[in-house]
């Protein structure tokens, strides 16, 4: 199997997922994924389309990452590992599909307006 790369993004993360065919290690940005995302229910966004599909330790994932925060990053790489399964195979589309793995999430955040504090906060509004 040759390498397989692919394009992941949410809110400002983009990352680029490179697979191939080996015993499951997992690389973000030169470390292990635990070393990089110490906290487990970040873990567990990356591991989960693997587990989804019952292959896990299957495929060797490389993944360079940047931009946006932890959160806005796994879920980026989430959805290029999940795009990536189904270069792999066909009938792997259907159960990351039923989990909407394969849906970019194209919640943003909303500029700030001018006059106001925030972009949808206005100052205190005062009658006297």
């Amino acid at each position: 199997m040759e390498v397989i790369n692919t394009l992941g993004r949410r809110k400002s993360a983009v990352a680029r997922v490179y697979m191939t065919a080996g015993k499951g290690d997992i690389i973000i940005n030169g470390k292990p994924y635990k070393e990089y995302f110490p906290q487990s229910n970040v873990q567990y966004n990356i591991e989960d389309p693997f587990n989804t599909l019952d292959i896990a330790g299957t495929y060797d994932v490389k993944v360079n990452v940047r931009g946006g925060g932890f959160k806005g990053q796994a879920e980026a790489i989430r959805l290029g590992i999940s795009r990536a399964l189904c270069k792999v195979s066909e009938d792997y589309r259907t159960p990351l599909k039923a989990k909407k793995y394969l849906t970019r999430d194209s919640r943003v955040v909303e500029r700030k307006k001018f006059g106001q504090p925030k972009a949808r906060k206005s100052f205190q509004f005062s009658k006297r």
